[in-house]
């Protein structure tokens, strides 16, 4: 088979090509599935060995040298195209750039930078802890009974079990409150401990004040001779800090928590003005209001001893809040769903300009 007369004729082609649009067409022509040299390939079955052999590599080269050749006239096409831009086309640069929009931070990022400011003041450090948990570090250390509501299904997400695990606190799920980090932290650390953490949290419930998904800080004080009157002081100092309120009363009431003994929760006092809340002290007594804002109290000593320490030794305080309960209350937003419905005009509104913007409460 004599391929010269077909090699000069697709060469001729490919060189007279002068765009993409002509040059595909000849590629097609000559390599694609109905192609010439393709159909020469076709043939090479009814060939006898000998033959087949010879002929088959000859189309091979044939192919080759085409698919090299249309490869580089489709290079050579390019760059002609890309000259004839750049001689015709000009760049006004006196124009105005395009104008583009800041990012914002977000309130909750914002509210735990000012506690991060406020309990580093205390002595406190950040402590961070997983999402997924146990059933130990979630409930039992922390003074849960078995049975306890908050260990049910429809509380609480748990996640499917690996069939290596057996057992009660083998069982993983999404933690229900931060709380599962002061665990972890007094297991790994020996008094004193100072400790702040922040982080979503996980409950089956939904509406317009409770979400599925939240975010919680937590406090833990463990050493010896850690009275109430502590948490009290360190509760008021925080709250008078973070709304930045010399005189807001603050109030505690007695509450139960598994994992503390006594518990409480704390109120901040306000008033109402003209329809809307103000934070502080009313100018009239009868008109003095209580809001609470978290839960506190001193660790229970189940809970000491769960993390290896001496209750008789060592006592400590705890307290807890929902970010953005706290969150809407010093900046004044009122619906809780729109902390997670990604709305950028929403945090263009009462998000804080990156490069200025106050890292703690300011009075």
């Amino acid at each position: 088979m004599d391929t010269s007369a077909l090699k000069k004729e697709l060469v001729d082609l490919v060189r007279a090509a002068n765009d993409m649009t002509t040059l595909e067409g000849v590629r097609v022509t000559a390599l694609g599935k109905k192609g010439r040299i393709t159909d020469l390939m076709k043939t090479l079955g009814a060939l006898s060995p000998d033959e087949r052999k010879l002929v088959g590599a000859e189309l091979n080269v044939l192919k080759d040298e085409i698919s090299d050749l249309i490869e580089k006239q489709a290079l050579e096409l390019k760059k002609q195209e890309l000259d004839a831009r750049l001689a015709n086309e000009e760049l006004d640069v006196t124009l105005s750039v395009r104008p583009n929009r800041k990012g914002s931070i977000h309130p909750i990022s914002q509210t735990m930078d000012e506690l991060v400011s406020i309990f580093a003041e205390m002595g406190f450090s950040v402590a961070e802890g997983p999402d997924i948990e146990d059933d130990f570090h979630n409930f039992t250390a922390l003074n849960f009974p078995i049975g306890h509501p908050a260990r049910e299904m429809h509380d609480t997400f748990y996640l499917p079990m690996d069939e290596r695990e057996t057992g009660e606190s083998q069982k993983k799920l999404l933690r229900t409150h931060t709380s599962t980090v002061q665990i972890r932290h007094m297991m790994k650390n020996k008094p004193p401990i100072r400790m702040i953490c922040f982080g979503r949290c996980y409950r089956s419930d939904w509406d317009m004040t409770h979400t599925p998904v939240f975010h919680q800080m937590e406090a833990l004080y463990i050493d010896k001779n850690v009275t109430m009157g502590h948490l009290k002081g360190c509760l008021s100092d925080f709250v008078k800090s973070f709304f930045g309120i010399d005189d807001l009363p603050v109030r505690f009431r007695p509450s139960f928590f598994p994992f503390t003994e006594p518990g409480a929760e704390v109120d901040i006092g306000y008033w109402k003005e003209n329809g809307e809340l103000r934070l502080g002290k009313a100018p009239k007594p009868e008109n003095q209001k209580w809001l609470e804002i978290l839960g506190s109290g001193m660790v229970h000593p189940n809970v000491i001893s769960s993390c290896g320490l001496d209750p008789k030794e060592y006592q400590g305080f705890a307290f807890g809040m929902g970010l953005e309960r706290a969150t809407m209350l010093k900046y004044g937003i009122p619906d809780l769903r729109s902390f997670f419905e990604s709305d950028t005009r929403w945090l263009s509104h009462y998000g804080f300009d990156p490069l200025n913007r106050p890292n703690r409460a300011t009075r």
